[in-house]
């Protein structure tokens, strides 16, 4: 599986796993510049922006430790524009879900609230 495809994978995983949670989804892959935010869903009164972190086996680290500063800086970016550009009042929340697929079976961690914009 290419890169793209394991992220889309990933990405469909973790859809389908916040549907479950009570999610609705609101969009994928979406797009400001050359910065994405992987999900946009909504949970009650919360709009979520959601980075998915993939692995096909366990590595050293885990996914989520791959989301530094600077991607959530980028993250962050991506938020404001989608919240300015529809006009969205909501409280906004920025979330993680890393999932690891081996052959011990599949593992999804989702951590709420993973980081916060700093002013």
């Amino acid at each position: 599986m290419n890169t793209a495809k394991t992220g889309a994978h990933g990405e469909d995983l973790c859809a389908n796993y916040l549907v479950e949670k009570g999610f609705a989804i609101l969009t994928k892959n979406y797009r400001f510049g050359k910065n994405e935010v992987d999900i946009i869903g909504k949970l009650k009164d919360t709009i979520v922006f959601v980075e998915v972190k993939y692995r096909a086996d366990d590595s050293i680290i885990a996914p989520w430790q791959a989301v530094t500063r600077k991607k959530q800086r980028q993250i962050i970016r991506v938020a404001n524009q989608y919240l300015q550009n529809g006009a969205i009042e909501l409280e906004a929340r920025f979330d993680v879900v890393s999932i690891v697929q081996s052959p011990l079976g599949l593992r999804i961690d989702h951590i709420e609230d993973a980081f916060y914009p700093i002013a």
